[in-house]
């Protein structure tokens, strides 16, 4: 725990003008950005006695370890720049909303010859109109599906509507007469675009002209006594009333307005949000958020806002904005949503009529939000407390592994030799923080280990030892060494080089590759797996991480030097959630390694011919059909090849004829020898293959 007088700037050292100002842990990690209308005044108030703070702001100022300020012109740039940096910085902190999914929007891609209505999340593009944010995608497509009966527009991906214009035959919903089918020309483009229209129009609220032409309609047809024209109609009025339910008109004059409600305890607080446009409420979102700081509903309210907006731009940004508390200052705010829109953004208390109706739906939404989160929530946190407790004290350490990192090695008969890290804090899997291994293999270690099927062991000492040694790199750059340390003091001859300090990510506050230790390594094994990883922290002089391994076979747990296991119950949360670590480290490594083992298939001579890219070679391939047609093919043939010049030709023909054909591969249940004439890139499995069972591979930061 730090003191805050022993960072605390000089009095003449702030500025009295607008800025933003970040705290720095010991490791130089941001973890807190705010912004002040006066640093001075602002900064001032973080350096008070200690027993007159807010605990959650004492909390954040006994763990930073210095402060440092931005000065910008005006508030306006203050609040933007405090977005951004929070965006960048990700500070533990700081007011960060869990839900910052990209919501749904129904989407009319009218910059097409022939427009599509489908679901569109993430940016917005140009060419497309966008009619939402929707909760939940099902309530997107349970509208379009009412919609579709009396505006036939396109749904089908372009892959589809290719084929279908191929073949001649619509898909189904062409035939059930809810698809106009422009792709087997029953359209023509301009009439799609005209229907496509009519969708776009009726969605933005202009409905009761359409639905009177709609009547006007069905009585002519009942007058002409063409019952069945005119039953349909009646349907198709029908359809389009109940689609209209579902958005009932709540403001009127056609209002654009997003409410904004919070509701909070002294913990925890819940956003909701609802975006009406055209008078109807289009979608509804919320966030739940820790109160990690001392924090005003006003605050509360101007995080919101910055989160909401702070991608948007033009109409995104609605004209009106409600909500239940005003930032202080409101006219920054005001100033930086006008700029975001383009133009006049009004951002203030409803007081009374439909408006003010409104907003309690709006809060009593959030009061349940709140409270349905709170449930699960109290449920989630004491299984995850319990587990650390009886991890802590299964395991005798000295405190609670806030930190746990878990390291299991995959192989495929001893080829792609992979390790992966997983990073669990808190008792969650915190997956920015994962890391992939390509296990190089050292000279010289024959002396270190004995016997074959040590392969696994000394893989284990590799990536234990390469992880620690940037741990180290990073403390020795950062000059936290005390007093008599030396930097990979015991470290083994021949070990592996790392790189030299200045190649790691620089100082800026972003979280660096092993930067932070963890107060407990898991090792997916048994005894030798933990010896392996105990011996190569032993050397680096690091005695301070405890280490454990969780063998699979009878999910015991391993500690160095033991002769027998520490056995869990089984119905143990500590033994959960050490299985969950280590079962997450096993999907991480598999993945990986199966993607290096495709990669390994896949390669082909072509690979080393300059200049050619994926594009090219795909093209020769389907050209020729196989890479061995491809290998007797004349210079001349080659040429006749799309993007294939004489000087290419000759490249790739060079290359071929220097490259080996590859040993033909056998089918082993069969015994028959496979033809290399399959489809290209086609990869053929074999007995006794791992099968990954796990998600696709979601870490990021592969250590090269």
């Amino acid at each position: 725990m730090a003191d805050p007088s022993s960072y605390r700037p000089k009095p003449g050292e702030i500025p009295d003008s607008p800025g933003v100002y970040r705290f720095r842990d010991e490791h130089r990690r941001v973890i807190y950005v705010g912004k002040a209308k006066s640093l001075r005044q602002r900064l001032a108030n973080y350096f008070q006695d200690l027993a007159g703070l807010h605990p959650r702001t004492r909390s954040m100022v006994t763990t930073a370890a210095s402060v440092e300020w931005t000065v910008v012109s005006t508030e306006v740039e203050a609040l933007q720049l405090e977005y951004s940096w929070i965006k960048e910085y990700d500070p533990r902190f700081n007011v960060k909303y869990r839900d910052d999914k990209s919501y749904p929007y129904l989407a009319v891609t009218m910059g097409e010859e022939y427009p599509r209505v489908q679901v569109m999340r993430g940016h917005k593009k140009k060419g497309v109109r966008y009619f939402g944010p929707y909760a939940h995608a099902w309530a997107i497509r349970d509208t379009v599906d009412l919609m579709l009966r009396v505006f036939p527009v396109r749904t089908c991906s372009a892959g589809v509507f290719k084929n279908a214009a191929r073949t001649g035959r619509p898909c189904l919903l062409g035939y059930i007469d809810k698809c106009s089918a422009p792709c087997v020309d029953r359209v023509s483009a301009e009439d799609h675009r005209e229907l496509a229209e009519e969708f776009c129009d009726f969605m933005a609220g202009r409905t009761g002209t359409y639905l009177r032409r709609l009547e006007t309609r069905m009585t002519e047809a009942a007058e002409e006594m063409e019952y069945e024209r005119a039953a349909r109609l009646r349907d198709d009025i029908g359809a389009l009333k109940k689609a209209m339910e579902k958005n009932a008109v709540v403001l009127a004059d056609a209002t654009d307005a997003d409410l904004i409600a919070v509701a909070e305890d002294e913990l925890e607080a819940a956003v909701q949000i609802f975006h009406v446009r055209g008078g109807r409420v289009r979608g509804q979102r919320g966030w739940v958020t820790d109160k990690v700081e001392e924090i005003t509903t006003g605050a509360l309210v101007e995080h919101a806002l910055q989160q909401l907006y702070g991608e948007e731009t033009g109409d995104a940004v609605p004209r009106e904005v409600l909500v239940p508390a005003l930032p202080d200052p409101v006219e920054p705010v005001q100033q930086w949503l006008t700029g975001r829109r383009g133009s006049g953004v009004s951002l203030r208390i409803p007081q009374r009529g439909d408006k003010r109706a409104l907003m309690e739906t709006v809060e009593r939404n959030a009061q349940q939000a709140l409270v349905l989160h709170k449930t699960k929530r109290a449920s989630d946190l004491t299984t995850r407390s319990r587990a650390l407790e009886e991890i802590t004290d299964a395991l005798d350490l000295d405190s609670a592994p806030l930190r746990i990192e878990c390291y299991d090695i995959s192989h495929l008969q001893g080829d792609d030799v992979v390790a992966s890290m997983v990073v669990f804090e808190d008792g969650l899997a915190r997956k920015s923080e994962y890391r992939r291994f390509q296990i190089k293999g050292r000279a010289g270690d024959t002396q270190l280990w004995h016997g074959t099927g040590q392969d696994d062991v000394r893989s284990m000492h590799e990536v234990i030892t390469r992880r620690f040694r940037r741990y180290l790199a990073e403390k020795e750059r950062t000059g936290e060494w005390t007093d008599g340390e030396e930097p990979g003091a015991g470290t083994p001859a021949g070990g592996l080089a790392e790189p030299p300090a200045h190649t790691l990510t620089e100082d800026d506050g972003r979280p660096r590759r092993f930067a932070y230790p963890p107060q407990l390594v898991v090792v997916d094994g048994g005894a030798p797996q933990v010896a392996a990883a105990r011996r190569a922290l032993d050397e680096l002089g690091i005695d301070d991480i405890a280490v454990c391994g969780l063998a699979k076979r009878l999910e015991e747990v391993w500690l160095p030097g033991d002769d027998d296991p520490v056995v869990l119950p089984r119905t143990s949360e500590g033994l959960y959630l050490l299985q969950r670590v280590r079962d997450e480290a096993h999907r991480f490594a598999i993945t990986y390694q199966r993607t290096k083992r495709t990669k390994r298939f896949r390669s082909s001579p072509l690979d080393d011919v300059p200049g050619l890219g994926e594009t090219r070679k795909q093209a020769l391939l389907k050209h020729f059909g196989s890479l061995k047609k491809l290998r007797s093919a004349t210079i001349d043939q080659i040429c006749e090849v799309p993007g294939i010049g004489r000087k290419t030709a000759e490249t790739i023909a060079g290359a071929l004829t220097r490259a080996e054909p590859a040993a033909p591969a056998v089918n082993t249940a069969t015994g028959e020898i496979m033809d290399d004439t399959e489809e290209p890139g086609q990869a053929t499995g074999s007995p006794g293959e791992p099968v990954s069972t796990g998600a696709p591979d979601e870490g990021r930061g592969q250590e090269r």
